[in-house]
């Protein structure tokens, strides 16, 4: 039972992480909404690079895709929270632990997806973040998206009525 217990922590530790995120982004809104709009204008970028077409300068778009930046981490903290939530409410039986472990899978997906689609894939790559010194968050999303990669590997194994 240490094993599903530790499962449930970590999920839950996932869950606080995503919600102090969203806290954050929005108690300090502008801090972090200067970071999507520094990334999407690709203001800091190598200058003349031939990939500037790409840029957004539309404050508007920048506000949309931060709020569904925001929107998409306070999924992950809800749904880690219920999926934890889920996970403890059957952590005495084995097989009621493993059906449960569905949301709180979809969470630590959902964040993968963030994180990697999100910052490192479509900021990193097609903003080319990568060329910042100052608005560069490649290394923060990858250590996330290796740290809930390897809780929900961790998860997804199966547990056995007789494990610890």
């Amino acid at each position: 039972m240490y094993t599903r217990a530790s499962k449930v922590l970590l999920t839950w530790a996932v869950a606080l992480f995503a919600s102090l995120v969203v806290f954050n982004n929005l108690t300090d809104y502008q801090s972090n909404y200067l970071f999507v709009s520094h990334v999407l204008t690709m203001d800091t970028t190598f200058p003349e690079n031939r990939a500037m077409w790409r840029a957004i300068d539309s404050p508007s778009v920048h506000h949309a895709l931060y709020w569904l930046i925001i929107t998409v981490e306070a999924a992950v903290a809800l749904l880690c929270w219920v999926g934890g939530l889920r996970l403890f409410s059957s952590i005495r039986d084995a097989s009621r632990f493993n059906a449960a472990k569905g949301v709180a899978i979809t969470g630590l997906t959902l964040g993968i997806v963030l994180w990697f689609t999100g910052f490192i894939t479509i900021g990193g790559e097609w903003f080319l973040m990568w060329q910042s010194k100052v608005w560069n968050g490649q290394q923060a999303a990858f250590r996330l998206v290796v740290i809930l990669g390897v809780v929900l590997l961790y998860l997804i194994q199966p547990d056995a009525p007789g494990d610890a």
